[in-house]
């Protein structure tokens, strides 16, 4: 505009400052700030902007266009505009849009996110020219969004956006089985046969497991909670003459302070019957007691006669990694947030109990810490039946008893049941369906094999909760969990036999 119409402007705000075209003409486009309508819609499109490049930041897009000195400008017009053919074609009126470039310096210029230009109508002048250029700005007005572009290699938002996807549709698809695949690690050795012939041995009444040996049951998640976890293993160990302990941990505690209870429960068992220890762990208990030898091997070394991880996610498992990995249904339907409540608040855990099973917690520990190689060890894992017969099955996790009204009559017990079955089913449907990967409903069957250890592989289908917990109607011609632990922990006795006559053999 002219210097004589000078005294006809009102106070300019500035849109982008050293802009030659702007000190030329001295145009300086101002929202109606008169409207309220207006001006509200205004700062909800730069809050939304602005929200928008920040959530992305680390991927945000290319310069829109190359002229702009790597900054991007979108212009959103206001009803009138998008309805004037001469404010839409913005391009060819110089004088309605101020035109943003960027700064050369070796210093980087400022974010102008939230940067909107606002055009203020002008009230008619005498002049000729002031009337024109005023009826031009008050039929319409813009909001322009300066975004700098803040990565250094360009890469799309809408790339952030499909790697997000992608992570969230392939999950743990890439760590299933990482352990298996490593080259330097040891192959198991398939003694399913041997384990066979011990079970229906021990179903004959021929029972091999020695009384030298004290026998240490460490239980999984959730254990302090279950009164029926391991009772009936211990009671049928009991009736044999066997010594037979359940570790008494915090089992929603994380491995490495499991580990240390464990640690100091094998030296007490061991001063008090001078007797080597054998471990059989469930679950997570697996994972506690092989974090346990890994770490005080040289402490333990001769009180520790072998050990038996049974359905242990020792690779970790894809149930808890999906969980609390960011991008998964933890994030959608606060999967997440629930588990750390139930573990955290209900009942006084820590929600590392839950981490350490993750893969990325289980590459993590076992980089640092391994089971040494002269230790027998036997895995025990299972494949979960998915058939629809198996929602109608309860298991028993405790019995309740009825108050008597007469100390002369006994006490009236009934089970406490619940569907873990059923449970175990879904989620082992959930893994064979989004990863073809076989389970118990929570340990995928390559998972719960540890490298170099004996593996026994049962054509049977048992869920996760099944090693401890009896169903209402188990099959009496099948072996019971009792049974199934005695010749677990049996044939490790004859794994560390073997390997004893093995390093004899090698010392001669």
């Amino acid at each position: 505009m002219e210097g004589s119409n000078n005294t006809t402007q009102e106070s300019r705000e500035p849109f982008v400052a050293n802009d030659s075209s702007l000190q030329n003409n001295r145009v300086i486009p101002q929202l109606l700030t008169s409207v309220p309508a207006f001006n509200d819609a205004a700062s909800y499109l730069s809050e939304t902007t602005s929200l928008f490049t920040r959530c992305f930041m680390d991927f945000s897009a290319e310069p829109a266009s190359r002229g702009l000195g790597g900054q991007e400008m979108v212009t959103f017009g206001s009803a009138k505009s998008r309805g004037s053919p001469a404010l839409n074609t913005a391009s060819s009126s110089g004088s309605d849009l101020a035109v943003c470039k960027a700064s050369q310096s070796s210093v980087d210029a400022p974010l102008l996110h939230e940067g909107l230009s606002r055009t203020l109508s002008r009230k008619s002048s005498q002049s000729g020219n002031a009337a024109t250029n005023s009826e031009d700005l008050s039929e319409g007005s813009s909001a322009q969004v300066l975004s700098r572009n803040t990565s250094p290699n360009g890469i799309s938002i809408f790339q952030g956006l499909i790697e997000r996807v992608r992570r969230t549709v392939r999950g743990s698809a890439d760590d299933i089985g990482w352990l298996k695949r490593a080259s330097h690690m040891p192959p198991v050795d398939d003694q399913t046969d041997r384990f066979v012939e011990i079970i229906d041995d021990i179903r004959h009444g021929l029972h091999g497991l020695p009384n030298s040996m004290v026998y240490l049951l460490v239980p999984g998640l959730f254990s302090n909670h279950g009164p029926l976890y391991f009772v009936n293993t211990k009671t049928s160990f009991s009736k044999m003459g066997l010594t037979c302990h359940i570790a008494k941990i915090h089992s929603e505690a994380c491995v490495e302070k499991n580990a240390r209870e464990i640690k100091d429960y094998i030296e007490e068992i061991y001063w008090g019957s001078r007797k080597r220890v054998l471990l059989l762990g469930h679950s997570k208990g697996g994972v506690d007691a092989a974090a346990a030898l890994s770490m005080y091997w040289t402490d333990l070394k001769d009180k520790v006669g072998g050990l038996v991880l049974a359905q242990s996610p020792y690779g970790g498992s894809p149930i808890a990694s999906d969980i609390l990995r960011e991008g998964q249904l933890g994030d959608y339907v606060n999967i997440r947030k629930l588990m750390e409540t139930l573990i955290c608040k209900v009942i006084k855990g820590d929600l590392l109990a839950l981490e350490d099973l993750t893969y990325e917690r289980r590459k993590e520990f076992l980089s640092k810490y391994h089971l040494p190689r002269e230790l027998p060890v036997v895995s025990f894992r299972t494949e979960a039946s998915i058939s629809p017969a198996v929602l109608a099955t309860l298991s028993r996790v405790a019995h309740a008893e009825l108050p008597t009204f007469s100390t002369a009559q006994p006490a009236t017990t009934f089970p406490v049941v619940m569907p873990l079955g059923a449970v175990m089913a879904a989620c082992a449907q959930l893994l064979q369906i989004r990863y073809g990967e076989k389970s118990d409903g929570l340990v995928t069957c390559c998972d719960a094999e540890v490298p170099g250890s004996v593996v026994v592989r049962p054509k049977r289908k048992l869920d996760h909760a099944w090693m401890v917990y009896s169903e209402l109607n188990d099959n009496p011609t099948e072996a019971d969990a009792s049974q199934v632990c005695e010749a677990l922990l049996t044939l490790l006795v004859e794994v560390g036999q073997r390997r004893r006559h093995e390093l004899s053999n090698k010392d001669e």
